[in-house]
């Protein structure tokens, strides 16, 4: 019988920082050549690590499960942390050789933990342990870094608004229509916070704690947060005009207190129904349906404002990745695992679209797209007029930078520090990261 043997850490407490420079050289181990045929008679044990909530953790049981259908002697020993916190943990593993054998990857740290050498290159098993033909050529580049393929793309998402229909029928208002300038969605939500005062429901969120709301205003300028050099597209005037866009919304007529959402972390305030809007990444959908809980069956997802009509500012990107560590004991078996999660239909029907569209048009196949599902696919093809080129893959540190701009946001939002501190901390973290 197949075994999976689940750490279910809870989350609990405020996500734990990130260290501003990482200790990964000289961890790089293993090498571009497979290992042995792998012999399917074998008892092999691997560790696989995802970001996620208990929802989650569900989908990739019953996915290893129809798994050990087809490779009943490998056991798979599943663990999930939030995000921040994921990402901490692998930091740690990375600096003393222990990364998991198989991860859910994010794209804006496939670089750097490429470039270090801690991720296993899989182009010797494409088109073979891995299957390459229902993948179209230009997702397969998503994972490719310095020419070496480490990462194979699960789903696409985009950046988009979802909103909360039952909220918003209960304090009377209503839903935003998507799109329109950042003031027309301040103002929204400013009507829903005044309506729902009594009951304790906010608009929404401080937009400016999110640095991915920053990039598409960037884009639609025309620049972009980095260049494949890693030049940065902005300068200090620039982002401390956006944190003064939070200045602004950060009043608890328009968005929900920052010290509100300290407290009921690690949920946010849209998965704890104390927001009627968020904005994120299409995929976020299940996760939040499943955090509600009972009673609600359905969000709205419309796209998020525009800061110049006409621009090319929003673009698909892998929503998570699959990678093997480079000193896996099994990276054939490694292989075929990551092959079953990426192309499996079994899978994309037991997935949806949790974690995005999926990449694989036989597991695409495989997905039955009804209710929010169905919705993430619509609203990916309403956008197609603001879907411009993908930005370069992330520079190194660009996981760091992200999570060093959610902290200043918080410490924003409890007005612990200025916007011109927190341009001066910011830029100070950048110039740590670009030149370590």
């Amino acid at each position: 019988m197949f075994e999976i043997r689940k750490r279910r850490t809870a989350v609990a407490a405020a996500a734990i920082g990130v260290s501003a420079a990482l200790a990964l050289t000289g961890c790089a181990g293993g090498g571009s050549e497979p290992a042995a045929t792998y012999d399917p008679n074998e008892k092999v044990t691997l560790n696989f690590a995802f970001w996620g909530n208990d929802v989650r953790a569900d989908l990739y049981d019953q996915a290893f499960a129809a798994f050990n259908e087809e490779y009943p002697n490998i056991t798979v020993n599943s663990s999930f942390l939030g995000f921040p916190e994921f990402w901490e943990k692998r930091q740690t593993e990375a600096a003393g050789g222990g990364l998991p054998d198989v991860m859910q990857f994010d794209y804006s740290y496939l670089r750097q933990y490429s470039e270090n050498g801690l991720l296993l290159d899989l182009d010797p098993y494409l088109g073979s342990t891995i299957e390459t033909d229902a993948i179209a050529d230009n997702i397969l580049g998503i994972g490719v870094v310095d020419g070496t393929t480490t990462g194979i793309a699960t789903s696409t998402n985009a950046w988009g608004l979802y909103t909360n229909p039952k909220l918003l029928e209960q304090v009377g208002v209503a839903g935003y229509e998507g799109g329109g300038s950042w003031d027309d969605y301040a103002d929204w939500m400013k009507q829903v916070t005044t309506a729902g005062s009594a009951q304790g429901i906010s608009g929404g969120t401080d937009w400016t704690g999110r640095i991915q709301n920053f990039e598409i205003q960037l884009r639609a300028e025309g620049a972009e947060l980095f260049s494949e050099d890693g030049e940065p597209g902005f300068d200090k005037a620039r982002l401390a005009e956006f944190w003064e866009q939070g200045a602004e919304v950060r009043d608890p007529a328009i968005t929900i207190p920052q010290q509100r959402l300290e407290e009921i972390y690690p949920l946010s305030g849209f998965d704890a129904a104390q927001t009627a809007s968020e904005l994120t990444w299409d995929n976020f959908g299940a996760g939040y349906l499943g955090n509600l809980g009972e009673g609600y069956t359905e969000l709205g997802l419309v796209a998020p404002p525009i800061t110049k009509e006409g621009a090319k500012d929003l673009y698909l990107k892998p929503s998570m990745l699959h990678t093997i560590s480079a000193k896996t004991d099994h990276p054939e078996a490694a292989a075929t695992l990551v092959n079953f999660l990426v192309n499996s239909p079994e899978v994309g029907a037991i997935f949806g679209t949790n974690r995005g569209l999926p990449a694989s048009e036989t597991q695409l196949e495989g997905a039955d797209l009804g209710g929010l599902d169905a919705q993430i696919r619509d609203y990916e093809e309403s956008i197609q007029d603001r879907l411009g080129d993908a930005p370069p893959v992330p520079i190194v540190g660009a996981g760091t930078l992200e999570e060093k701009f959610r902290q200043i946001g918080q410490e924003l939002g409890f007005g612990t520090l200025t916007v011109d501190e927190a341009v001066d901390q910011f830029f100070n973290e950048m110039d740590v990261v670009l030149n370590q």
